[in-house]
């Protein structure tokens, strides 16, 4: 009988293509990278193995905006197979038992992705996807959510302009996002965009295949999905039509509004932790300063 064989590791370069065989990732073990990204994720802990979550509402719930055919087709077979596959992917491997935000993250490997990425990125897409519409959506927000877009794009119309663009000029298949930028760009995991110097604010950007913002370190808020698969049954290749729809009739306002309450709360608390840190540092650097102090002192009296 054959020996089995041994359990992929991408994260020691293992199983890459084109990889020398004495490769390795800077990370060595599951404990460490889970170190290195503790507190990375936007939401909460999913552990494997990663379930198929259905949409909040029922499968006709959308229509006429969205068909009971199109969803079925679009959660039922693309978005289990996702799910099915990272499961798959995962086993065995030093990503399994880690959240899906943290097999997000992780997998992006600064832009030179790792095999799961794909399909645990188009996972967690399609669940904030759906969660991102509800039955007699759109219209306009309202509270410190239409305050912030109105601040950030001059006016909720300019917005609804630029989001519209931004889904409808993403190349090929992909996504377009609301997201809310607290920070800057960590670079650490990350080659693009670029890190501006300005931060606290609400942007839109498009990402190509199954990339989002969680890779830049933006808090997403809303989406639209651009791949063919979700639109073709109902619209054919007419995506602004889609795009329009989907904005004044399904988009779930007290939703992102949600969302934009946990990105803040978020930011908050990495706030104050990176100034506890900073604080630590201060007081260990001026005791460090201190012992030098004293033993020059006591080298001076000995003499």
């Amino acid at each position: 009988m054959a020996a089995a064989a041994a359990p992929t590791s991408w994260l020691t370069g293992q199983g890459l293509g084109g990889r020398s065989p004495g490769f390795q990732f800077p990370w060595r073990s599951k404990e460490k990278l889970q170190r290195k990204y503790a507190g990375k994720a936007v939401y909460g802990q999913i552990s494997a193995k990663f379930e198929l979550k259905p949409p909040p509402y029922p499968p006709n719930a959308l229509e006429p905006h969205m068909s009971k055919d199109t969803l079925e087709y679009h959660w039922g077979k693309h978005h289990r197979a996702y799910v099915e596959n990272l499961n798959k992917q995962i086993v065995g491997t030093e990503l399994d038992g880690m959240s899906l935000e943290d097999v997000i993250i992780v997998s992006y490997n600064k832009g030179d992705m790792l095999p799961p990425f794909n399909n645990a990125a188009q996972a967690w897409n399609h669940e904030f996807f759906w969660e991102s519409m509800k039955p007699g959506g759109g219209g306009k927000p309202s509270g410190e959510l239409l305050e912030l877009i109105e601040r950030d794009f001059g006016s909720f119309d300019r917005f609804l302009k630029e989001f519209k663009s931004a889904a409808a000029t993403q190349f090929g298949s992909g996504w377009a996002w609301l997201a809310y930028k607290a920070n800057r760009l960590n670079v650490d995991n990350a080659m693009n965009p670029f890190p501006s110097e300005k931060d606290k604010k609400l942007v839109v950007v498009k990402s190509p295949n199954a990339v989002n913002p969680l890779v830049w370190d933006y808090s997403p808020l809303l989406t639209i999905d651009v791949w063919e698969h979700a639109y073709f049954l109902d619209f054919e290749n007419r995506r602004p039509n889609y795009i329009s729809v989907f904005m004044d009739k399904l988009v779930s306002w007290e939703v992102v509004s949600k969302r934009l309450e946990i990105a803040k709360a978020r930011a908050t608390k990495r706030e104050m932790e990176e100034e506890r840190r900073k604080k630590e540092e201060e007081e260990e650097n001026s005791e460090d300063e201190a012992v030098e102090v004293y033993v020059d002192g006591d080298e001076s009296e000995s003499e």
